[in-house]
């Protein structure tokens, strides 16, 4: 029964993402959410070389058996893309400044891999980017509900965008001190990193039932 729940978060990364892209394949999604859509579809593949990387490390060439870059591209596309959704709602709240941060995060990627960083690291992905990317995304996901209070809007059972922004902020907010602290745990306590790995394997899974939720819920 281990080894079965072992392998099952193993690929979680995978078949998580199946389950809202199932529900794209038979309902199509209102314009406000086509940057989910996309986001669904790029992280599908992505995760499928992340995983297929891994699990034949051992036969592939060596310059080709590191899945970190992949962790580092998923983690710009998500970013980019979610950034756009939030933008995208137009809600009349921080405007100028959720239009600014993804300026200010282009030019940390130029800073950070152009002085400080190697975008295609072979031993570690970058936990300096994807602990910027959780920061900046929850306080889109702060101000999204902090809009809602303001306007007195019952939040609860709300429009797709609610359980998109509920899943996102989740996964975010749980991962932070992982994505932030997850290179040095693999430099000093290995086990122990990669166990807390699987934390983010279930909050992962977590963020794709709450989009499959927005998405079935949707309405054009």
């Amino acid at each position: 029964m281990l080894k079965f729940i072992e392998f099952l978060l193993d690929w979680s990364e995978v078949w998580a993402v199946l389950i809202p892209a199932a529900i794209l394949l038979r309902k199509k999604q209102p314009k406000i959410l086509r940057r989910v859509v996309w986001y669904v579809w790029l992280a599908l593949a992505i995760n499928v070389l992340i995983d297929l990387t891994w699990k034949f490390r051992t036969i592939l060439p060596a310059n080709y058996n590191s899945n970190n870059y992949l962790y580092n591209l998923h983690s710009v596309i998500r970013f980019f893309l979610f950034s756009a959704f939030f933008i995208g709602l137009k809600q009349p709240f921080l405007t100028k400044t959720k239009k600014i941060i993804p300026v200010l995060y282009g030019i940390f990627l130029l800073i950070n891999f152009g002085f400080f960083e190697h975008f295609f690291n072979y031993w570690l992905f970058s936990s300096r980017l994807l602990s910027v990317e959780a920061i900046l995304l929850m306080f889109y996901a702060l101000q999204y509900y902090m809009f809602k209070m303001r306007e007195s809007v019952d939040i609860i059972g709300y429009k797709a965008d609610f359980w998109i922004v509920t899943g996102l902020g989740i996964y975010m907010s749980i991962n932070f001190f992982i994505f932030l602290l997850y290179n040095e745990l693999t430099l000093r306590m290995q086990n122990f990193a990669i166990n807390l790995w699987n934390v983010h394997n279930i909050t992962f899974i977590i963020f794709n039932l709450f989009l499959a939720k927005a998405f079935n819920e949707s309405t054009e």
